[in-house]
């Protein structure tokens, strides 16, 4: 039987493009840096990139990337999952627990394993039952919702009330997974940050806020990147696994256990999910409460598809998302000055659309970064409602702009059977 492997052919004329793709991603990073210094100096919001600022965004986003990797590991695979928020719940949850009682690595894993449990019931519900793949996700969200909050009272209410803390649906004080500083390299880049030159200080500043006290855990979230990145786009296994999601009647009469890769696919996108809950938990807050995810889950899938279901997509997307959560901890002038970001980052995509010829697309986004230029020269701050709200409306911004240019599985959220090749 013919079995589905990596052409020869394929490898060889295309092996520059994914270099061409990569050196693109790091000209859009290096050109957005370059807007948000522009943005600095004009309006003067230093906290806009500042090291804290870059610091609070990278924590942000970190869950946000593991809720969108685990979408893509389950999309490409052919099967929708919208209850990343459910396992990141039960992710916060396991990694509580875990932490409590084993210490910080333990509840890593608790975490994952909470997370790929909800994945597993996913898969069951889709891939062996062919039960509506949104149907399932919205009840998995609900179940988790609900499961997280009963273990919660079941096992936490005791624990505070022997700590003498009050709240059931609260468990603080967890101890943080290690941390670590690179040596000089990180006062290096914090002192240059302080320079306020241009795109070399908030270069400066990333670096300084990727190697001071950095979280292992955070580490780990950009080398599953990579890997994911490898995995997928350069093995047999991730071949197969991204045929599944494209036509799998074609992979299974070439010999692919489309039902194992699906069930694989989405395990491994729960567990990404839940080390995202475990994030949150133990990273970014160092406590556990009941709902903490606050839509990230959600967000996740809109960084996925911002990301055009790639892994460098999803990067930039997921760090478009995390800055602007982030941005919610900073006073309301740095939240004008993002109005100007906005302005002429929406004119620039107006005048690309327009000159490959999307002469409406172009017209839409002109209007939109106009209506944000005039928004910023005639007001002097932001309401606090709408910081609080600046997540959502990038969100939203994001996936209607950019409907365009999507091309996602050819066989994502269809439900298949085995035995149905022709």
């Amino acid at each position: 039987m013919t079995t589905l492997t990596q052409p020869p052919e394929a490898t060889s004329t295309k092996a520059g493009r994914p270099n061409r793709r990569l050196w693109t991603y790091v000209a859009i990073a290096v050109g957005v840096v370059a807007l948000v210094s522009a943005v600095r100096v004009i309006t003067g919001a230093d906290e806009i990139d500042s090291p804290g600022s870059l610091r609070a965004a990278l924590i942000a986003t970190c869950p946000i990337l593991l809720a969108a990797l685990g979408g893509l590991w389950s999309e490409r695979a052919g099967v929708v999952n919208i209850g990343l928020e459910g396992q990141m719940i039960l992710g916060t949850w396991g990694a509580a627990y875990f932490t409590y009682w084993y210490g910080p690595m333990t509840g890593i894993l608790g975490a994952i394993a909470l997370g790929a449990l909800g994945g597993l019931l996913h898969a069951l519900a889709t891939v062996t039952f062919g039960v509506d793949h949104i149907v399932s996700g919205v009840a998995l969200n609900i179940i988790g919702l609900g499961l997280s909050s009963f273990l919660a009272e079941a096992y936490f209410s005791d624990l505070n009330s022997s700590r003498g803390t009050g709240g059931q649906n609260k468990l603080s004080g967890l101890e943080s997974p290690p941390s670590f500083t690179v040596p000089g390299l990180s006062d290096a880049a914090g002192n240059l940050a302080d320079k306020h030159w241009f795109v070399l200080s908030d270069l400066a500043g990333t670096v300084a806020a990727l190697t001071t006290s950095i979280s292992a855990i955070t580490l780990l979230v950009f080398v599953l990147v990579a890997l994911t990145a490898w995995v997928l786009w350069r093995t047999s296994f991730g071949l197969r696994l991204r045929a599944c999601g494209e036509n799998p009647q074609a992979a299974e009469s070439l010999g692919v256990n489309v039902l194992l890769h699906k069930y694989v696919a989405v395990v491994v996108s729960g567990g990404f999910a839940g080390l995202g809950g475990g994030y949150l938990a133990l990273v970014a807050s160092s406590g556990f409460s009941t709902g903490q995810t606050n839509g990230r889950g959600y967000i996740g899938l809109a960084a996925m598809i911002f990301g055009n279901w790639r892994p460098g997509g999803i990067l930039l997307g997921s760090g478009m998302f995390g800055y602007t959560d982030s941005l919610r901890l900073r006073d309301s002038s740095t939240i004008h000055a993002l109005l100007l970001l906005v302005a002429i980052a929406l004119l620039v995509f107006a005048v690309l659309q327009a000159v490959r010829g999307h002469r409406t697309s172009g017209l839409v986004l002109g209007g939109a970064g106009v209506l944000f230029l005039l928004w910023y020269l005639f007001t002097d701050e932001v309401p606090r409602e709408f910081t609080s709200m600046t997540p959502y409306v990038a969100t939203l911004l994001v996936l209607a702009f950019a409907a365009q240019r999507l091309r996602m599985p050819a066989a994502d959220g269809q439900t298949y059977r085995k035995g149905s090749a022709g």
